[in-house]
């Protein structure tokens, strides 16, 4: 009846229980998604699974026979393959490379090239990818890393196949595309478990939902029973009257941040980019992928140099174009990549917050680690982050925590202008809403805040303004009162 079963599976990490009694039953051919919130142990469930964390208590059984591996490799020779939220990929390495990671196949004395290239190109053409095999997977989109680790999934013929919020970098498009997949797939009899926390997908591709929290097992449930309302109230312990909280900043006529026909050095990038920030307005940057957005907040940073255009803030101009002036101007940014660009995995939350404001700390040459804990103490009560202690690894939070930090590391230096991409990618509905409540309070308080989402609802919800961005252009700036889903769109495939 159940391809796999997880039964009383217990976790403890220091100063935390991540799974307390924990549970999944999985059948074969079907989808089952595993909901809760930021740190409720849906990822640490998985791991225990797989074989990267050893569970402390409990049982899992596959067909029927106990089993507990004790490294990726082994789950992956049993069938069980998991692709990561955050892409663990050798990015100097081409996709053909990091397809075959770890299980190169080896004729006579050396790798079996020939065998790997045809293999994948199957793959590829099955699940309908087109991407190059011999290209640096470096140099693709976030997008097609994705598809190129779910091929590496299929490629191992697994029978379990864990997502860990696999849509989180796809566009509508490639979402269906991802669902297609997923659908052959349960007509092979594969078995999926996914993770995420957005509830129309999970609706349309779910056959069984199991909600977690704190660690615990809370429901099990069909997903044609469940509504979105049902859901959030199991994930959150309450209920959520709005998704989005009410818009109570009034945006004044002074301009915080002008950018003037910015472009960029390397292309493809942006060109000829001219918008104005208000003194607390909150402006939504809005695109297809492919349309430049990130390279638009990292151009206006300084991460990306730029060939032409002027950046005033405040009314100041910025004359040195790197991120140390950009900082000390009054800008903060919060990377798309959280893994790649945004935290120091191996170093506790209070250098992870405390570095982007590091020269106040310092006194003479001395660090003043008194007034740094007392900073690190306020981001962790100011933004609820759930750990025993700022001496944590912050690798050791969960993703929406590891993300409070950083916005909290921003806020400890006072920045008139915070740069957002994405800051909710992977973040559950409860997180979501915090957040979406700090950046109204930020606006209030008459800071400025320009965020990257590809959630159309989100930026009609928390927006004043929606920039619209095609193929590197502004295509134009819309009234996010008056707009609608249609115009926007519309907008952003005007330079396709």
């Amino acid at each position: 009846m159940y391809v796999l079963e997880m039964r009383g599976i217990s976790k403890q990490f220091p100063g935390v229980k991540a799974l307390d009694d924990a549970q999944l039953f999985l059948r074969p051919g079907t989808v089952h998604a595993l909901m809760g919130e930021n740190g409720a142990g849906k990822s640490t469930l998985m791991k225990c699974l797989f074989g990267i964390y050893r569970k402390d208590s409990g049982e899992i059984l596959l067909d029927g026979k106990t089993v507990a591996f004790e490294s990726p490799r082994q789950a992956l020779d049993s069938g069980v393959s998991m692709v990561h939220q955050e892409l663990n990929q050798v990015l100097e390495r081409s996709v053909l490379d990091n397809i075959w990671l770890g299980r190169l196949p080896i004729k006579g004395i050396v790798v079996d090239d020939v065998r790997m290239l045809s293999e994948t190109n199957s793959v590829f053409k099955k699940l309908q990818i087109h991407v190059n095999p011999q290209k640096k997977i470096g140099a693709l989109s976030v997008s097609e890393r994705q598809m190129v680790e779910i091929a590496k999934a299929v490629s191992c013929n697994a029978r379990i196949i864990v997502l860990d919020e696999p849509t989180s970098s796809l566009t509508e498009n490639e979402v269906e595309h991802l669902f297609t997949i997923i659908r052959t797939l349960k007509k092979e009899g594969v078995a999926v478990i996914y993770i995420s926390h957005k509830m129309e997908e999970i609706l349309a591709i779910a056959d069984e939902v199991t909600v977690m929290r704190d660690g615990k097992w809370i429901a099990t449930e069909k997903s044609g029973d469940l509504t979105k309302d049902r859901i959030i109230s199991l994930m959150v312990g309450r209920d959520l009257a709005k998704l989005y909280p009410p818009k109570t900043n009034k945006p004044s006529d002074e301009v915080v941040l002008s950018v003037r026909d910015l472009s960029g050095t390397y292309q493809p990038s942006i060109n000829d980019v001219s918008f104005d920030l208000f003194k607390g307005e909150i402006l939504g940057v809005s695109g297809l992928v492919g349309s430049r957005r990130t390279e638009l907040v990292e151009t206006i940073f300084g991460l990306r140099k730029k060939r032409k255009g002027e950046i005033h803030v405040g009314g100041k101009r910025i004359t040195r174009h790197f991120p140390r002036a950009s900082i000390a101007s009054g800008l903060g940014l919060v990377t798309e990549e959280r893994r790649a660009t945004g935290i120091f995995p191996l170093l506790n939350i209070q250098f992870n917050a405390m570095i982007a404001n590091i020269d106040a700390y310092a006194r003479f040459g001395v660090m003043r680690y008194k007034r740094a804990a007392k900073d690190t103490q306020w981001v962790i009560d100011a933004l609820s982050v759930k750990t025993p202690s700022q001496k944590a690894a912050i690798a050791n939070l969960s993703g929406g925590n590891q993300q409070k930090v950083i916005l909290g590391r921003w806020l400890l230096t006072s920045p008139k202008v915070l740069l957002l991409d994405e800051p909710t990618r992977g973040i559950d509905v409860g997180a979501k809403f915090e957040i979406y409540q700090l950046m109204i309070d930020l606006a209030n308080k008459g800071n400025s805040v320009l965020f990257i989402s590809s959630e159309m609802p989100e930026l009609l919800g928390v927006a004043d303004r929606i920039l619209v961005m095609s193929n590197g252009r502004m295509a134009g700036i819309v009234d996010a009162a008056k707009t609608s889903q249609e115009e926007i769109l519309k907008l952003a495939a005007m330079y396709i």
